[in-house]
């Protein structure tokens, strides 16, 4: 009896991308448990073509966990140039994180939002891969970087009711601290699980 294989549901947007930034992404990629690489490379598994990414980006590393009995993966930065932004954390050349259910990575402009959906196969994994022509995260700074710019708003008196010139009001209600102090804030429903791959 087969096992099911491990999913990672990956959800893409680039701000301005050309024709040729997603030309060379499948929709689906079964792929065994070495690393699979992410970047502009002929050797990435996942190329895309922007202009500030490496040939190997990043990568993202499937293990199994001691006495573990599912795939875990970790995201490894692989760039010396660029960092990689994920869940909070910045990432510069070879540091890892391992990652969660869900995460939220930025690099060289694109946005990638993965989810894993566990199966019971060790011996490979499935990713899913999705273009969003929406933001799939907010941040108050483009760069990767772990400097943050906090940029100082007018507030009405208190109890006014009234909002500050320029407020967005909808950014208030779904707003999270993030591990920077700055709002965390999802843009975009996710789109149903049959919509991703």
């Amino acid at each position: 009896m087969e096992r099911p294989l491990t999913v990672l549901r990956v959800s893409l947007h680039h701000p301005t991308p050309g024709p040729a930034t997603f030309a060379n992404v499948p929709p689906q990629l079964e792929h065994d448990t070495s690393p699979l690489l992410v970047g502009r490379g002929p050797d990435a598994h996942l190329r895309l073509q922007l202009p500030r990414l490496s040939r190997q980006h990043l990568s993202l590393e499937p293990y199994l966990e001691k006495g573990g009995a599912r795939l875990a993966f970790n995201l490894k930065a692989l760039s010396r140039k660029g960092c990689v932004w994920v869940n909070g954390l910045t990432l510069r050349f070879l540091e890892q994180v391992p990652l969660s259910t869900v995460n939220r990575v930025a690099f060289s402009g694109m946005q990638m939002v993965v989810h894993i959906e566990g199966g019971t196969s060790l011996e490979a994994f499935v990713c899913c891969f999705h273009h969003s022509p929406s933001p799939l995260i907010y941040r108050l700074q483009a760069e990767e970087s772990d400097e943050w710019e906090i940029i100082p708003q007018e507030q009405p008196p208190s109890g006014s009711g009234q909002q500050a010139p320029g407020h967005l009001g909808f950014l208030d209600s779904p707003s999270q601290p993030s591990p920077g102090g700055a709002p965390e804030i999802q843009l975009q429903r996710e789109p149903p699980d049959s919509a991703l791959c």
